[in-house]
């Protein structure tokens, strides 16, 4: 692999892990606007997930340790499952019913989440990872 593609792997994972740790960070704590496990819980409950509040916080775990993975290039593959199941998840509960377009409240962005994190477990973290300095 070359360094450039390197590069490139690290800041695909970079941004892409950070951004979905993040998003567990609000269901968790309520960081970044976020509404917490309690506000969380009940937007699940409300649609039918329930329980809302142990479902919130295993939303929120999966988010923030699939992301962190995920950016780390630690377990790669494990931290793509996790973005993954989380984008199924959103897809089925949340955005499947409103079309592909982000704009409508669509698949758009979990759709590209799931390609991303797809790509990158099929192809591997690249050498800027600890999984290139653990398994290599």
């Amino acid at each position: 692999m070359t360094a450039l593609a390197a590069f490139g792997l690290l800041v695909i994972r970079l941004v892409v892990g950070l951004t979905f740790a993040a998003h567990g960070t609000q269901k968790l704590f309520g960081w970044f606007g976020g509404h917490g496990v309690q506000g969380t819980g009940g937007f699940f409950e409300s649609i039918g997930i329930k329980p809302g509040r142990t479902m919130a916080l295993l939303a929120g775990i999966s988010e923030l340790a699939g992301g962190l993975l995920f950016a780390a290039g630690f377990l790669t593959p494990l931290g793509a499952l996790l973005i993954i199941g989380t984008m199924i998840v959103a897809i089925v509960k949340v955005h499947g019913a409103n079309g592909y377009w982000a704009t409508q409240n669509g698949t758009e962005y979990n759709v590209m989440l799931i390609v991303v994190a797809l790509g990158v477990a099929l192809v591997g973290a690249g050498s800027f990872s600890i999984d290139a300095l653990l398994f290599a």
